[in-house]
């Protein structure tokens, strides 16, 4: 039998004309940043720094540190400028610091050096790369269970692993399936 002739499988779409920069922490060295820039934004920049300035300007990643800070835009600890192609939507962002947080702005940098923002992202935390430092978690001993798990056919679930230590410890009558369920037995 032939297949029936339709549309293909829907596609994602590449654009969705919306302005937005978000950023992601992948790993405690590396962020990813994608964004979105509108035909509408490029127009109010040549708007208000002049007809050819998009053409004059190049697109900057201004990574910025915030950790420890309320950031309004100029309070962070210090920055890190990108240079990316004119044409690019995603970049990774190699910050190597651990346990930091980080907000980044996507703008278009002046011969002169001015930096204009266009979007802004959110703030990220990058995770930790070491283990954990809080030493009072208290963890359950279950080495009764892997002593005696070879007993267990292959395939049960830790549900009947427990139930069956618990009736072999004593601990739970045969007859109870499940708590307040009437048994004609017991009476």
């Amino acid at each position: 039998m032939r297949p029936a002739q339709g549309d293909p499988d829907p596609q994602l779409p590449h654009r969705y004309g919306v302005d937005r920069l978000a950023l992601m922490a992948r790993d405690p060295h590396w962020l990813f940043a994608y964004w979105e820039i509108t035909a509408t934004k490029q127009e109010n920049f040549n708007a208000n720094y002049g007809p050819e300035a998009w053409a004059s300007t190049h697109p900057v990643l201004r990574v910025y540190d915030v950790t420890g800070v309320d950031f309004n835009g100029t309070n962070a600890k210090g920055f890190l400028d990108l240079h990316v192609g004119e044409h690019v939507d995603n970049w990774h962002i190699q910050v190597g610091e651990p346990d930091r947080s980080f907000c980044v702005d996507l703008g278009r940098m002046f011969q002169d050096g001015r930096f204009v923002t266009l979007l802004r992202s959110n703030i990220v935390t990058t995770p930790r790369a070491s283990l954990s430092d809080r030493l009072d978690e208290e963890w359950m001993w279950i080495e009764g269970l892997y002593r005696s798990i070879g007993r267990f056919q292959y395939g049960a679930s830790s549900p009947m692993i427990i139930e069956e230590l618990a009736v072999r410890a004593g601990k739970l009558p045969l007859e109870v399936t499940s708590p307040g369920i009437w048994n004609p037995q017991q009476e």
